[in-house]
Formats: structure tokens, C-alpha cells, sequence
């Protein structure tokens, strides 16, 4: 019956194609399609084989969020080219050919480490401001982000236009962190308050490349208040640019990120993405299309939950 094979043609179909261009996680995937195996499985094989890898890493390997580079990790590659029946040296190839090729071209995540490391900079430079990581005394309502990639593929700058309500009486600020790019500069930023607030102090952190600012507003907020305030960095000072992420404690009001590329420098694909946490893989990808004259693509969080939120892209 021509339909109930349908389903193992198609994906038979892809597979073939991936396995020809790649890149090797979604040719690692569409493998293990083909053959309907559950990575528990694909573990058990490998284990018989004594190969120890564990089930996460294999998630990890065909979502893109890792590569196996250390000796056993390869050696695993080649038994699974075994085990998923494919031919001799056909992921290992993908990873020889797309190595330092895709690392280039691919969103560039930040590290567990890195973001640990950020993490505990950042509790350093808010205790500096006498600044508590909380909500600061207010909730927020929406947050609209727009983010500029500029002609050299840099994060260019960005903008920030928030709405709050203050939840105690006494709340006139708000801290603002902006976390630039592997190699930026902090000091070399510019922040700048653009309504309903002034800038205070202003603390940065090279290594780490994470900046924190005091928006002071322009009146002393009673709980129950609302205000709106918009401020910008002026970033620039890095090299290229791959996503941009922002992420939430605790569950907030709506969120929209905008990000612009010059006609100069544009993206060959997008996406937005989410992650439970800097060390969960990556999920709910969906490619978003640039739109026409502006070249930018956005997405819209009706009400945001804990966790990590942005958008990647890839470069020719």
C-alpha cells in the first residue's frame, strides 16, 4: 500500500539530502528518524558497543547545542554511522567538512560557564548599587526590545522601552543590564536615558563584558503606580553578532524583541527559540522571514515565563 510507506520514503528522502550537505546535527537527526530509534535505544547500542554517552549528550548532538570533539565522543559518532545503518564516514566527514566552517556560521550560544560566570558578576556589580537581584519594587507590564545589527555584523546597540507597576510605595529607579557580545568592551559603551528617566551609576565588567546602570525616574513611585521609561546602549565594540538573548526570573507581562540588520549585512536565516535554563538545550525554534524594507524580524511573548527568550541568525 503506497501511503503506509510514504512517511519512510520522506524521511529516507531527507535523509539522503542531509547527509550530502549537512550540517551534522540535522543530519544526526533525520537518522535517527529514519530509523525510529528513541535515544534510549541508540544509548543502549552504544553501550553495547562499550561506548558511554550519555542520553542528554545525544540530545544536545542533534539539536545543534554541542559537538562531539573529545576522542570517545568521536568514537561514538562512528558507531552510530553503525548503528543508524549509514555509510562509512558520513557524519564523521559532516563534522571534518563543517567544523570550523559552522562554528562561524552558526548562533554562537553562550556557555553554562559563561553564563554562570556572568551570573555571579552580576550579584557583585548590584551589590555595589545596593541593589538586590529581585524585581526592584515593581512588575512589569511590557517590554518592547529593539536590538541594531550594524554593516560589520556587530551588535550595533539597543533600545529598551519598558512599562511597570511599582508593588510598595518609594520605588525612583530601575537597574539595567545589558550583556554584550564575547569580546566587547564595557567601558566603552554609552547608556542613554531617552524618556521619563536619567542615568545614575553605571558599573561594567570587562571578562564578562556585562554593563549595569541605574535609570533614575523622574518622580518617586507609590504601589500601584504605573510608568513607562525608555533608555539605549550604544554598544558596537564587539565582533560579529549571532543571537540575541534576554531572560526572565519569574513569570512578567508581555515582551517583544525587534531586531533590525543594515541592508548592508543581512542574515541568511532567523529564529526564535527558548530555553528553560542556560544549560537546557535549545527549543521551540521557528524561522522567522525578514520583512521588506526595514530587514527586521521580531517576535511577541504574550505573557513571559521564567526563563531564556531571543532570536538567532546564521550568516552566508
Amino acid at each position: 500500500m503506497p501511503h503506509a510507506t510514504q512517511p519512510l520514503d520522506v524521511a529516507t528522502a531527507e535523509l539522503d539530502s542531509v547527509l550530502r550537505g549537512g550540517p551534522f546535527h540535522v543530519a544526526l537527526r533525520a537518522a535517527i528518524a529514519a530509523r525510529g530509534l528513541p535515544l534510549q535505544r541508540v544509548q543502549h547500542h552504544l553501550s553495547r558497543r562499550g561506548v558511554k554517552v550519555g542520553v542528554t549528550s545525544l540530545s544536545y548532538w542533534q539539536q545543534g547545542a554541542r559537538r562531539p570533539q573529545r576522542p570517545e565522543s568521536l568514537r561514538a559518532v562512528r558507531a552510530l554511522e553503525e548503528i543508524l545503518q549509514l555509510p562509512e564516514e558520513s557524519l564523521i566527514r559532516l563534522l571534518a567538512e563543517t567544523g570550523e566552517d559552522t562554528l562561524a556560521r552558526r548562533p554562537a550560544a553562550r556557555s553554562y560557564r559563561a553564563h554562570l560566570e556572568a551570573s555571579c558578576v552580576l550579584d557583585g556589580l548590584l551589590a555595589e548599587l545596593d541593589h538586590l537581584r529581585s524585581d526592584g519594587g515593581v512588575h512589569s507590564l511590557g517590554h518592547h526590545e529593539r536590538v541594531r545589527v550594524g554593516s560589520r555584523r556587530e551588535l550595533a546597540g539597543r533600545e529598551s522601552h519598558h512599562i511597570v507597576r511599582a508593588h510598595r510605595d518609594g520605588v525612583d529607579r530601575f537597574v539595567a543590564v545589558h550583556h554584550g557580545d564575547p569580546g566587547c568592551a564595557p567601558a566603552r559603551m554609552t547608556v542613554h536615558a531617552l524618556e521619563n528617566c536619567r542615568t545614575g551609576r553605571v558599573r561594567t565588567h570587562h571578562d564578562t563584558g556585562v554593563l549595569v546602570t541605574e535609570l533614575l525616574f523622574d518622580t518617586r513611585l507609590r504601589a500601584g503606580d504605573t510608568y513607562l521609561f525608555r533608555y539605549g546602549v550604544e554598544d558596537g565594540t564587539a565582533g560579529v553578532s549571532r543571537e540575541y538573548v534576554r531572560g526572565f526570573g519569574s513569570v512578567g507581562g508581555q515582551y517583544a524583541l525587534q531586531v533590525r540588520f543594515d541592508s548592508a549585512a543581512l542574515p541568511a536565516r532567523c529564529h526564535r527559540f527558548t530555553q528553560h535554563s542556560p544549560a537546557a538545550p535549545r527549543g521551540g525554534r521557528q524561522e522567522l522571514s525578514l520583512s521588506g524594507p526595514h530587514h527586521s524580524v521580531h517576535l511577541v511573548e504574550p505573557r513571559v515565563r521564567s526563563g531564556l527568550l531571543g532570536i538567532e541568525w546564521e550568516w552566508d
